[in-house]
């Protein structure tokens, strides 16, 4: 590997796409550092510890690079984009005008991604409000009003603030994707998280039992488990069904009809959905709890019982929330998979293109063979996404050791992001006849 990272550096063109992607790397890290003025910091470390809404905080700091920590200009990071992409792909399959465009090849797919980019700036508006909202309601900024005159101007500013921070990293994101190596968006939630690493190593080096020793059996435990989710996931991100096709066309030479033939495979990934239930079931699992957690100081009695309640039943601590977050995910993972493969219309474009599967007729038949043979494999991968998913909890009880950002979410941007960058470089390698990252 470090010899082929040595002729990646040789070679001009590659070196180019590198320190390019570094170098929109560092911008972004500079930028995340630039804080929003009138911020509370002492609040806000404040709210991220507190068990109701640290969560969701958490899950939106990932996204944001670790930006929210301190709110800086870019708290909300490319996370209204993703919102964006993942609405676009479910209309795509419900509204007709949006099922066209995606089969009219790269400018239909451009036509959306349009759209898509549209889409993400009234998002980031009503994202940025709903975070200011919630910081003023918990002191962080306090100044933040845009229904009084006299704080208008700094509510516009910070509201437009973070907008534009959205906007400038779904930018250099961008520009990483045309100019760089891999995907700009991925890169940047990437760069966000690999940030943290060392403030996450260092709660890991000084994690504590319950006693209040040094906790060393539970910390080589903890990260034998990270090593085993690690190994798990590429396993699982990489593992695929191979479907044999074969094709036949025929070919006109001369005054005479032949028919060629060929063969390929169509590939059926055990987890075609990625990181997207996790993002689903999160979210619907930390609403109830975070909504009930500003009630819980109501004045009337049952109100405020009804809050303690919901926020004691959806916290992440108890057994129940593990539980049900757990089957949200994997019935996420049968949804959004059978969403995004429907939408493909494989069954079709191998008909037209003069393919089948060997044994299976054409049509209706090939369809409901590859929905057959995509819901046994999504099983393993929806159980397995399901057990990463409530890992952190069950590691936290196995060893004693609890690492705050440390979340499942994160170890699968982490691992597919680097996969997906180091088949890039090994491609651009093979290219130029050297040896790639990956021996085969």
């Amino acid at each position: 590997m470090l010899e082929a990272t040595v002729n990646a550096f040789k070679i001009h063109d590659l070196r180019r796409k590198i320190l390019f992607t570094l170098a929109m790397l560092l911008i972004y890290r500079f930028i995340a550092h630039v804080p929003v003025p009138g911020v509370n910091l002492t609040a806000l470390a404040d709210l991220f510890n507190r068990q109701d809404v640290g969560q969701i905080l958490g899950v939106l700091n990932i996204f944001s690079g670790g930006t929210l920590q301190n709110f800086s200009v870019a708290a909300m990071g490319v996370y209204p984009y993703i919102t964006a992409s993942i609405i676009m792909q479910l209309l795509v399959g419900i509204v007709p005008r949006l099922t066209e465009l995606s089969k009219e090849g790269e400018a239909g797919r451009n036509k959306i991604n349009q759209y898509q980019h549209w889409l993400t700036v009234p998002l980031a508006a009503l994202q940025g409000y709903g975070q200011c909202v919630l910081l003023k309601s918990t002191g962080v900024l306090p100044g933040f009003d845009l229904f009084n005159l006299s704080t208008l101007v700094y509510s516009l500013s910070v509201l437009t603030s973070l907008v534009a921070g959205t906007i400038f990293l779904l930018w250099i994101g961008e520009l990483i994707t045309e100019n760089g190596i891999g995907n700009g968006i991925s890169i940047i939630i990437f760069g966000g998280i690999v940030s943290r690493l060392p403030t996450l190593v260092g709660q890991l080096a000084f994690s504590q039992g319950s006693t209040g020793e040094f906790n060393l059996f539970g910390i080589l435990l903890f990260v034998v488990l990270g090593i085993a989710t690690v190994v798990g996931i590429v396993l699982v991100q990489e593992g695929q069904r191979r479907i044999p096709v074969h094709y036949s066309k025929n070919v006109f030479r001369g005054n005479r009809m032949m028919r060629q033939s060929g063969s390929s495979f169509i590939p059926l990934r055990v987890n075609s959905a990625g990181m997207i239930p996790l993002i689903f079931a999160v979210s619907i699992m930390i609403f109830p709890g975070t909504l009930a957690s500003f009630l819980t100081a109501a004045k009337i009695d049952w109100v405020r019982n009804l809050a303690n309640a919901m926020v004691g039943f959806f916290s992440p601590t108890t057994w129940q929330y593990q539980l049900f977050y757990f089957i949200l995910v994997v019935a996420f993972t049968y949804f959004y998979t059978m969403v995004v493969f429907g939408q493909q219309n494989i069954a079709e474009n191998l008909q037209k293109q003069g393919g089948s599967i060997p044994g299976i007729r054409p049509g209706q038949r090939t369809e409901k063979y590859l929905n057959e043979v995509l819901n046994r494999i999504t099983f393993l991968g929806a159980i397995f996404l399901g057990v990463v998913a409530v890992l952190p909890f069950f590691a936290q009880i196995i060893t004693g050791v609890s690492i705050q950002g440390l979340t499942s979410t994160a170890l699968l941007i982490v691992v597919g992001v680097a996969i997906d960058t180091m088949k890039q470089l090994e491609a651009q390698l093979l290219m130029r006849r050297y040896e790639g990252f990956i021996n085969k």
